[in-house]
């Protein structure tokens, strides 16, 4: 049997090109996740030598979760804070995930993935992305998929999560030579 996940399918090439781009670079990730459940950490370590690269995926799908875990402020979570699916969450989620780390990048997701769950204000298929590193601010940015059911949604996640990995990687400045390694 092949060890080797098909790459044929689009969300695994784009997983290997994570793997490869940050493991020829030395960078590290962490993942802070919510609607996806783990699904963007999963993808990655479909990937032989994932190893080098991801260090830790922070699975918080409850609020009490993204407080426990990710010190998300309570108060976000309260009457008239902006609530779990919101700019400030994901930055907040991404933020502590790379504090908390100590890798190079952290990418966080909070969303609606349905069927249910959705209101007026933020439907099924709102997604925020956060992205923490040391090479650039913080930042989070909302995208809105099509409902076109709960795994369509996950699946846009994922990849979009990925490419805003790999985008911001572009950006990073190359690493120090470890002074160790003389």
């Amino acid at each position: 049997m092949n060890d080797t996940p098909a790459h044929d399918n689009p969300l695994s090439a784009l997983a290997l090109e994570v793997v490869e781009t940050f493991s020829a670079r030395g960078f590290t990730i962490a993942t802070a996740e919510s609607c996806t459940g783990g699904l963007i950490a999963g993808m990655i370590t479909d990937i032989p030598g994932s190893s080098k690269v991801l260090d830790r995926g922070y699975v918080t799908y409850s609020n009490d979760a993204k407080i426990e875990m990710l010190s998300v402020p309570e108060e976000f979570f309260e009457d008239g804070g902006p609530g779990a699916v919101s700019e400030e969450v994901a930055e907040a989620m991404a933020k502590n995930a790379l504090q908390k780390s100590s890798t190079d990048i952290a990418i966080s997701v909070t969303g609606i993935a349905g069927p249910g769950g959705g209101t007026e204000d933020k439907p099924v298929g709102l997604v925020w992305f956060g992205c923490a590193c040391d090479w650039a601010p913080t930042f989070a940015i909302s995208r809105y998929f099509d409902d076109n059911g709960r795994d369509a949604i996950r699946a846009e996640t994922v990849m979009t999560a990925l490419m805003i990995l790999i985008e911001t990687l572009k950006e990073a400045p190359d690493k120090e030579p470890d002074q160790d390694s003389e």
